[in-house]
């Protein structure tokens, strides 16, 4: 398997298919694998497309060293378009991300909006205001790894509710060394999006994914990403049948954005209107 040398890390990535790039990412404590297992492999409905999917630095094959700042969103932004340099040199592509990788997503849009075609962002996590009490949850949890050891981590994340989207879903551990979590956790926890007025920015057409019920990534984050972002449809998954459909979804923005069709609005459209909508 291909990989990539950068500052303190080593990415793992693949390579799949032929034709318009895609680069799909995956969540915090994710990796490509558990992407698939979990229903969000959503570049799964892109043929004929060449798809890179890779691991974010510590987690799954990719390595890396224990500096916490390492895995704050703009870094794992320079790491998205370092490695986009390198398979998609000069070629716009499609990015697609849930979570930790959406965030990645919009920082590097962010800093170079050319080098992306569409953003698809799936299950946003919590920002802003939001990201306060997370980051308490992520300090904590660093501090229970190091005192009680992994198993005791484990433990207190079987008593979460789960979102309903994904409860007919096996969980699975972080995939990130037990050493290293800490360290990640720490990262994780001193990192936020950017300002909503430096992200209305980003001219990129973008569709936005939620699920219902996880405090983790909220409504409310998807909401005002869709506000401020070229855009207008929402789709919030509140069952593991409507979690289904977003490879379809996914699919079918990415080719309206290639073949210039009107994808969505640009007008900001009010958000219970626009849940409403979506069956939200």
């Amino acid at each position: 398997m291909p990989t990539l040398d950068l500052t303190r890390c080593q990415l793992s990535y693949d390579v799949t298919g032929s034709g318009p790039p895609v680069v799909q990412l995956h969540g915090l404590m994710s990796d490509r694998a558990a992407n698939t297992a979990g229903g969000l492999d959503l570049a799964a409905g892109l043929a004929g497309h060449r798809t890179v999917r890779y691991d974010a630095r510590g987690h799954g094959r990719s390595a890396a060293e224990p500096v916490a700042g390492d895995w704050a969103w703009p870094r794992l932004a320079e790491d998205l378009l370092h490695l986009l340099d390198a398979v998609a040199p000069g070629e716009p592509v499609h990015g697609i991300g849930p979570s930790m990788g959406a965030a990645t997503l919009l920082h590097a849009a962010l800093a170079r909006p050319e080098r992306f075609r569409s953003l698809t962002l799936c299950v946003p996590s919590t920002a802003w205001a939001s990201r306060r009490g997370q980051a308490s949850i992520y300090r904590k949890s660093a501090e229970l790894v190091e005192r009680h050891g992994l198993q005791a981590y484990l433990r207190a994340g079987r008593s979460a509710p789960r979102p309903p989207a994904v409860a007919d879903r096996e969980t699975h551990p972080p995939r990130i060394a037990p050493g290293l979590l800490p360290t990640v956790l720490r990262g994780a926890a001193a990192t936020d999006l950017p300002p909503l007025d430096a992200l209305s920015r980003i001219g990129v057409p973008t569709l936005v994914l939620a699920w219902s019920g996880d405090a983790a990534h909220p409504l409310s984050t998807a909401e005002a990403l869709r506000a401020v972002l070229p855009g207008d449809a929402l789709h919030v998954a509140g069952t593991p049948a409507e979690l289904a459909q977003w490879p379809g979804l996914c699919a079918d923005f990415v080719r309206a954005v290639e073949s210039d069709e009107p994808v969505e609005s640009e007008e900001p459209v009010d958000p219970v209107a626009r849940r409403a909508r979506s069956g939200a």
